[in-house]
């Protein structure tokens, strides 16, 4: 089955709100509305989220356009990092490092990688099997998540080389395309606004 892992664009940074209740800044809705706006996702998607603001926010642009609902699960989040809180870009990017090449490891008590890879195929993998035969389906979520189920689908190591910064928008706000069953990637990593519309139709 056909499917699209969305994750969202650009969000407001603030070290005074947890993490999971950023929501995005103009310049990501921007993206995100024009991205719904060029109709890569066809009227009538099945339509799955992170609860977390920032993947809901772009859910529901998406949801609006493809006159759909959006069908919402906690299991679909980033990876648990709320042991250490915000951490300024600087030492995120050291600890994000860390998590990709140690995935059996805890780095500061975020839930390993090899867990957080689990979570979400098992997740994605349940949400498909809801979806009727023929239906698109489009994920909307986050960088790190969406690269460990991007790993599993693909066959390849956890790496860091892997993740959406290395291949796409520096922003966010990129997708891949793939089938879970049998697994196949369809299209790497690729900003959003580069994604070819009518690719579920082709």
């Amino acid at each position: 089955m056909r499917a699209l892992y969305v994750t969202h664009p650009q969000v407001v940074m603030d070290a005074n709100v947890p993490v999971p209740l950023w929501a995005l800044n103009p310049q990501g809705r921007a993206r995100a509305e024009a991205f719904a706006a060029r109709g890569v996702v066809p009227v009538g998607a099945m339509i799955f989220s992170s609860r977390e603001t920032k993947a809901m926010e772009l859910a529901e642009i998406l949801a609006t356009s493809a006159q759909t609902l959006v069908l919402s699960d906690h299991l679909m989040g980033e990876n648990d990092r709320s042991a250490t809180g915000f951490l300024p870009p600087s030492l995120f990017e050291a600890a994000a490092d860390s998590f990709f090449a140690k995935p059996e490891i805890s780095m500061n008590g975020w839930e390993r990688a090899i867990d957080a890879q689990a979570r979400i195929v098992d997740t994605v993998r349940t949400a498909l099997a809801s979806v009727p035969h023929d239906t698109p389906a489009v994920f909307c979520g986050h960088g790190a998540v969406g690269t460990l189920l991007k790993c599993h689908i693909a066959g390849r190591p956890i790496a860091r080389s892997e993740d959406q910064s290395r291949h796409g928008h520096k922003g966010g706000g990129n997708c891949f395309a793939f089938d879970l069953a049998p697994a196949k990637l369809s299209r790497d990593w690729i900003a959003m606004e580069d994604f070819a519309p009518g690719w579920f139709s082709a």
